[in-house]
């Protein structure tokens, strides 16, 4: 069966998951400093966040998953092209039309809430003084490390059918708790991207250094997901096809004997 989407509709489909991704999740951080007022946040308020996030994965899944494969993440992109799931050839639309989307998401949150988001930092992701580059790129590689695993597994042909959004929702939510306290949770290189262009553009403190620790640990922490994947499915595909030959061989043995 020929895809019926083209490869424009799938970019399109792409920048408008990221961008509402971004609107819904990174825009419920600064949502939450506004109604809440309080700094740090507590971990009831980073639940709300963490929830905002996973809700906004489960409904854009079963939005344009059939279009795109709803990747919205660059990491999850290079991770699928590493383990050949799409060719390498769309990775440069597929990134670009994430990092406008993300970029486009932020400018939206700006438009709802106002600068006042940009005053509660408008959910930029940073790491603060007291955590060092290394326990950061730490954080996010395990972060999108078990983002990625868990959407290897939840697309897999053999997982059940109709869960992928739930599942890779949930995941989100739960990895969002122990790694936002450390890192705000990026796991995702244009969630991390976006806030920060649009934060810059409107006066606010943005930590352009410590973007490549994101980006740097996002995609080890996804390909390293992918291959891993990878190395599992086809373990089990080889069990697979030595049970079906040893089916096989009892099924003609058990002819020729009757």
């Amino acid at each position: 069966m020929a895809d019926e989407n083209t490869y424009a509709q799938k970019l399109l489909a792409e920048a408008l998951g990221t961008a509402a991704l971004v609107f819904i999740g990174v825009g419920s951080v600064p949502a939450t400093s506004i109604v809440g007022g309080s700094a740090p946040f507590t971990m009831a308020e980073l639940g709300m966040i963490s929830l905002a996030f996973g809700m906004a994965v489960v409904a854009m899944v079963h939005s344009i998953g059939h279009i795109s494969g709803c990747h919205i993440n660059p990491a999850i992109t290079l991770a699928f092209a590493v383990t050949r799931r799409m060719r390498w050839r769309q990775v440069p639309g597929y990134i670009a039309a994430q990092a406008v989307g993300a970029t486009v998401g932020a400018v939206a949150i700006v438009g709802v809430l106002g600068r006042e988001a940009v005053r509660a930092g408008l959910g930029i992701v940073t790491y603060g003084a007291g955590v060092h580059a290394s326990q950061a790129f730490f954080a996010e590689a395990i972060g999108t490390f078990l983002l990625a695993f868990v959407v290897f597994g939840a697309i897999d042909r053999r997982a059940p059918s109709g869960f992928a959004g739930l599942v890779i929702g949930l995941a989100v939510f739960a990895i969002i708790l122990p790694v936002g306290p450390v890192t705000c949770a990026a796991i995702n290189p244009a969630r991390a991207l976006g806030p920060m262009v649009v934060g810059q553009a409107y006066g606010g403190t943005v930590h352009w250094e410590q973007l490549p620790v994101y980006v740097c640990a996002e995609i080890v922490g996804a390909v390293l997901a992918g291959l891993a994947y990878a190395r599992l499915d086809a373990t089990s595909r080889v069990q697979d096809q030595e049970s079906s030959a040893r089916q096989e061989g009892q099924e003609v043995q058990e002819v020729q004997e009757g």
